[in-house]
């Protein structure tokens, strides 16, 4: 095994681990700062700062359970995972209307920033 690629792979995932909890203060203050002053977009020193808000579900595995049709279903989802959700109502093996009560919405603000 090649000791060079395995202490530079080392490396590169500590840096990596910097790196993303840097983005992540960054990405704090920014949300921050936008929310404070009531921005959604702004242009910032030759960048386009935009936050998009996305809704997600929670399911709540014991009441989805309860909700779906029979247990082939659940076997179908085997835990709550809103991809797999989303893709059966698509199908239109579980009704949207099943759903109701099985779930949380949350909010999800994510940040974009491009190069003017």
């Amino acid at each position: 095994m090649d000791k060079a690629a395995v202490k530079r792979y080392y490396d590169l995932k500590s840096r990596q681990k910097e790196i993303e909890r840097e983005l992540a203060e960054l990405r704090g203050a920014i949300l921050g700062e936008c929310e404070a002053e009531g921005l959604a977009q702004a242009e910032v020193g030759g960048y386009k700062v935009k936050i998009v808000v996305q809704e997600r579900r929670e399911y709540d595995d014991q009441k989805l359970k309860s909700a779906l049709p029979d247990d082939d279903v659940w076997r179908l989802v085997s835990r709550a995972d809103p991809s797999k959700i989303a893709g059966l109502v698509k199908l239109n093996v579980i009704g949207e209307e099943k759903l109701s009560g099985t779930y949380d919405t949350k909010k999800i603000a994510l940040l974009q920033v491009e190069r003017i």
